[in-house]
């Protein structure tokens, strides 16, 4: 009775846990038993080897098609007392082995505990409620109008779940200058990095590691504290700073009425007009400020507003000369209805 408890101890404590390596060697031991069984009961017709592994199959998973069954009373036997209960037995343990996977990786995924393997994505660093809802919300609608979809990967130290499952990546992480926890949310991989917390400083520090872990991505970084622009772009001039203008708002639309209603309309990709840029292709040929503006407003209904020369986004011109020349992979900024998704260049060129 002693060897039995133990024998029954082992048995509970592997089939409990359901590893796919007991399910393994059960189905293989079931299998092999079946056969043997089958096989002293005189069932040849059952036990061909490719109509044994097809009528083990349908038996297990009870489809039952009913082509082949057993015509011995020991074969019968055999089947109703040994392969049927047997294989419901294993057939649920894999069902719920497999149910219970699918759980775990949805449950990892919604509490941000995975490793991404995104690539040229868009990667927003920090949780500031509502401004990241409404940030994370733009960003899926100026998705919508690009021809490549990149992945949008929210990464928090917050202690929340995904707040947008199954419409963007979620990554949770200790520290944002970690490099086991940032790889997880392939920051050395990302085109663009978006840095937003609610502290400046763990915005400067972020912003920091993000441009040494990946400096040819294109990183804004947003700052309560317009003194720190300053201090980080001395150490990375690449990153774009975004300080709050809030103030500067108040005090324009104080002097020119509207002008809020109209920041608003520029920045909102919901109503009206919005500005949006397009980089110039290496391959086409110098273009006017005249030529472009008029083209521009001709065949697309948008109005040329500025560029950046080689996308240099420092020494962006707003409102240029008209004699001015613009230069392949300089990058033109313009307001419109929507994004253009396509511009024909020489158009834009011609008389």
């Amino acid at each position: 009775m002693t060897s039995w408890i133990k024998v029954r101890r082992i048995m509970l404590q592997y089939f409990a846990e359901s590893r796919w390596y007991t399910i393994l060697g059960a189905t293989v031991f079931y299998g092999i038993s079946s056969y043997w069984l089958l096989y002293a009961a005189g069932e040849n017709d059952l036990i061909a080897r490719a109509d044994f592994i097809y009528w083990l199959a349908v038996t297990a998973s009870t489809v039952g098609y009913g082509d082949l069954s057993p015509v011995s009373s020991a074969g019968k036997l055999i089947v109703a007392f040994y392969v049927i209960p047997l294989g419901l037995s294993i057939f649920a343990m894999v069902i719920g082995r497999i149910a219970a996977w699918v759980s775990e990786q949805w449950r990892k995924g919604l509490m941000g505990m995975t490793s991404l393997q995104s690539n040229q994505h868009i990667l927003v660093i920090g949780w500031n409620e509502q401004r990241t809802m409404l940030l994370l919300n733009l960003l899926l609608q100026e998705r919508e109008a690009m021809s490549v979809k990149p992945d949008i990967v929210l990464c928090v130290k917050a202690d929340i779940t995904n707040p947008m499952p199954g419409v963007i990546e979620f990554v949770k992480v200790d520290s944002f200058n970690k490099d086991e926890d940032m790889d997880r949310a392939c920051v050395a991989t990302a085109q663009t990095i978006l840095v937003d917390n609610p502290q400046d400083d763990v915005t400067m520090t972020t912003a920091l590691y993000c441009a040494k872990r990946n400096p040819d991505a294109h990183q804004v970084a947003y700052f309560n504290d317009d003194s720190l622009v300053s201090l980080l772009q001395e150490h990375c001039p690449k990153v774009e700073c975004t300080p709050s203008v809030a103030v500067e708002m108040l005090a324009k639309a104080a002097f020119d009425p509207g002008s809020s209603m109209l920041h608003h309309d520029l920045l909102s990709v919901d109503e009206g007009q919005a500005q949006f840029s397009v980089k110039i292709p290496p391959d086409s040929p110098n273009i006017s400020v005249a030529k472009l503006f008029i083209n521009l407003k001709k065949h697309h209904d948008a109005i040329f507003i500025g560029y950046a020369p080689k996308g240099q986004v420092k020494e962006m011109v707003v409102n240029p000369p008209l004699e001015t020349n613009l230069s392949p992979s300089d990058t033109l900024f313009y307001i419109a209805e929507r994004r253009i998704s396509s511009i024909n260049w020489s158009s834009l060129n011609a008389e």
